[in-house]
């Protein structure tokens, strides 16, 4: 999350020095270039600098061009190479691994258990190092356990799993994101918090047309919210229920007035079996995914938090609908069939095909557009803070979440073997 300086660097001078850095990777892109204009073709010689190339296109911003290029460019030339089969390891790991995803749209804790277990296989590893990585990531995993344990505890005394056996029942998912999105050890109370939040989103859109089980959800919701209202106001001596609302919707908390006004839409659309336009849909749908929720937590995790900040937070931050369209494509691809086998709404998928009267499969590519142009967003000039890093870690969480299916809704396979891997088995020594 934000980083904290002990040398007197200001925000300002912070955001002063990436800005420099960023316009310095620009002016390096472009030493790859050949007199036309075109990446030189020496590059595709060089793999370890290629990958590394592959690796910073992914932090384009919209207009950089360079960035695009080297993107295809060394995509193109590192398939080849593999399946050449010319590599040796571990280098032709790294590359296989980067081109399944590549480490910007990862999510960190995960890779950061992939590279210790990779590392320790490289001929020049330091012991020492690698003793100390490991070290690191079973005692967080430590913490991470306790932490679960503890909101497990509250869910079963909460005891809406019981009396609504039908809902989708995810604790540990939920709190999956929440490591996600925010993963050092400082943020314990956030990830607690936005646990129990995810928990009543996913009960809220299961049981939103039951008006006896909305009652139930509204009032946990209601109790939970003024808890971590409460938190904060003990904490750092800020009142923060004004900002946790929408002024129309004052007894729904944690801006779930906006997030029900968005599953009304899509309650309306699915009454009247209504396939709307794409645009129609996603200018909805970035909202009923509920990623705003999240950020609103993210807003009062900073240690520096003030009364002014809050009072800014009158609408939602630029970045904020990126890392929701993000969240909500992914979700998309994913689980659009399924979903559609149990009456719900169509989703961007049906909405391009039926618009557009075209497959699947060019829908499919349409969509994979939408996500690199929506993360081209997030990599734009956006300040340096916490809400900008957990909007930036939603879509990576996202990513493992639908990359291999629907992780969430119907949890196994790999997602159930990589949950392990973060919270249940510790790295050997």
């Amino acid at each position: 999350m934000q980083q904290h300086f002990s040398l007197g660097f200001s925000e300002k001078m912070v955001s002063m020095f990436l800005k420099v850095v960023l316009l310095s990777y620009t002016d390096m892109f472009s030493r790859f270039k050949d007199e036309n204009g075109h990446l030189k073709a020496c590059l595709q010689h060089q793999t370890k600098g290629m990958l590394s190339l592959y690796e910073a296109s992914y932090l384009e911003k919209e207009g950089e061009l360079v960035r695009s290029q080297a993107m295809d460019f060394t995509t193109k030339h590192l398939k080849k190479l593999m399946q050449q089969g010319s590599l040796e390891p571990p280098l032709r790991g790294q590359v296989a691994y980067a081109l399944e995803l590549p480490l910007h749209w990862r999510m960190h804790r995960l890779h950061t258990r992939w590279f210790i277990e990779a590392y320790q296989r490289d001929a020049t590893v330091n012991p020492l190092l690698l003793e100390l990585a490991k070290l690191d990531f079973n005692m967080v995993q430590g913490i991470y356990k306790r932490e679960l344990s503890e909101v497990l505890r509250w869910w079963t005394d909460v005891g809406l799993a019981k009396r609504l056996p039908f809902f989708r029942d995810r604790l540990v998912e939920n709190y999956i994101w929440t490591v996600g999105w925010a993963f050092e050890p400082q943020f314990w109370s956030y990830r607690e918090i936005q646990t129990k939040a995810n928990c009543f989103i996913t009960m809220i859109d299961d049981v939103y047309d039951v008006y006896e089980y909305m009652k139930m959800c509204f009032l946990a919701v209601f109790n939970t919210a003024n808890e971590a209202a409460y938190r904060i106001m003990k904490e750092k001596n800020l009142e923060i229920i004004p900002y946790l609302k929408r002024a129309e919707y004052t007894l729904l908390l944690l801006q779930w007035g906006d997030l029900c006004k968005a599953y009304l839409v899509e309650a309306k659309w699915c009454q009247k079996d209504h396939v709307p336009k794409l645009s129609d849909y996603l200018d909805n749908a970035w909202m009923s995914i509920s990623g705003h929720v999240s950020l609103t937590h993210a807003i009062c995790m900073s240690e520096d938090l003030t009364q002014e900040d809050l009072e800014s937070f009158r609408s939602y931050p630029e970045i904020t609908r990126p890392s929701c369209m993000l969240l909500r494509l992914y979700n998309d691809l994913a689980t659009s069939a399924a979903e559609l086998q149990r009456g719900d709404v169509a989703k961007a998928l049906q909405c391009c095909m039926h618009e557009g009267d075209v497959s699947e499969s060019a829908a499919r590519e349409h969509v994979g557009d939408l996500i690199r142009a929506n993360w081209r967003a997030i990599n734009g000039n956006h300040p340096w803070n916490c809400f900008t890093t957990v909007a930036s870690n939603i879509p990576r969480v996202s990513q493992f979440m639908y990359g291999n299916g629907d992780g969430y809704g119907i949890p196994g396979g790999e997602t159930k073997n990589q949950v392990t891997a973060l919270l249940i088995e510790p790295i050997m020594f």
